[in-house]
């Protein structure tokens, strides 16, 4: 039996389930994220004053009928709550589905998803805390674990995909130690830049305009770096790796994303704060009125902060694979002296 058929028949022994809860997993946890964005974006944080109960019902236990036909803050708060419960338990179903294959599916993954789940827990918690003391810089590191929490399940997913799998032989080439350089640094860039978008969303009223300002300027000068370091890596990509579908893909998905996060940024300034005075006055904005919390401001804001979560995802798809499908040419070099050492040995 060949190395190729040994890992197929370890892949089949390993079963579809924990692949299928991973995908689950994911699909899960980012409507968890916009709903999150949502609440944020409306002021609907604190309906529900009490937790974990809602208004001393067990959560699963409130009235439906409530719920639904209740008012909105009521309904998106609770609703949000319900989401985080679902993601929370799909990560056990996964983690035990791994942990009996675990022999085949390795121990380290087993740790992986564990701290997924340590992770999901913590932000369960983070979240009560925020209403329970309704505390402002708890609700930023709630919005700052979320999209980490997305990139953790997106990677799990990635990792146990038939394309990491299934790679028995990856390639070398000389440009793979920039493609690596490059997707790492753009990943840890866009992690900073939602860093700063949070602290941004969750800016006290008390705060001086300086300081706002101050991370306004630093958003902004995050947001044309790391447009220009997709760029980069997408121009890479399709230079150098344009016969490795599974690079090609996810690197123009990330451009595409990326501009229309632009698109976003830019609007959710003008629902926010109304056109800049350079702008001047035109018939197509002189009638325009900043609405707070309306619904034009909670979508395009809860829209910008989506869109940033799946750049995030999108840019952990990309590294791994890179990681995984293509290798440094030293590597190959070093690999094949120590080889030939052995052998002289």
């Amino acid at each position: 039996m060949t190395e190729a058929d040994h890992q197929n028949a370890e892949h089949q022994n390993e079963g579809p389930w924990p692949r299928r809860l991973a995908i689950a997993l994911v699909v899960a946890t980012f409507p968890l994220i916009w709903v999150g964005g949502l609440v944020t974006s409306t002021k609907a944080g604190m309906a529900v004053p009490d937790w974990p109960t809602t208004y001393g019902y067990n959560l699963f236990l409130y009235p439906w009928q409530t719920w639904v036909f209740g008012p909105w803050d009521l309904f998106v708060e609770h609703g949000h709550r319900l989401l985080g419960a679902l993601v929370g338990m799909i990560t056990i179903a996964l983690l035990v589905s791994v942990w009996l294959r675990r022999a085949t599916i390795g121990t380290w993954l087993l740790w992986t998803v564990l701290f997924a789940l340590f992770l999901v827990t913590f932000q369960g918690v983070l979240g009560g805390m925020r209403v329970r003391m309704n505390e402002r810089t708890l609700a930023m590191i709630h919005g700052c674990v979320a999209p980490a929490f997305f990139g953790l399940v997106t990677a799990i997913a990635v990792f146990l995909s038939p394309l990491w799998r299934n790679v028995t032989a990856p390639k070398y080439d000389a440009t793979a130690a920039k493609l690596h350089r490059l997707s790492i640094v753009t990943l840890a860039l866009v992690y900073t830049q939602l860093i700063f978008g949070a602290i941004i969303r969750h800016v006290s009223a008390t705060a001086s305009w300086r300081a706002f300002r101050l991370a306004v300027i630093v958003h902004l000068v995050m947001a044309f770096v790391l447009t220009l370091h997709v760029a980069l890596l997408w121009w890479h990509v399709r230079r150098h790796h344009r016969g490795e579908t599974a690079l090609r893909r996810p690197a123009a998905v990330l451009t595409t994303l990326m501009g229309l996060q632009l698109a976003l940024g830019a609007a959710t300034w003008i629902v926010k704060f109304g056109w800049p005075t350079w702008v001047g006055e035109h018939s197509w904005n002189a009638g325009f009125i900043v609405q707070a919390n309306g619904w034009l401001q909670a979508g395009v804001v809860t829209s910008h902060v989506a869109v940033g979560s799946l750049i995030f995802a999108m840019t952990v798809v990309l590294a791994l694979r890179g990681l995984r499908l293509v290798r440094s040419t030293s590597t190959n070099q070093q690999l094949a002296a120590t080889s030939k050492m052995g052998l002289v040995t």
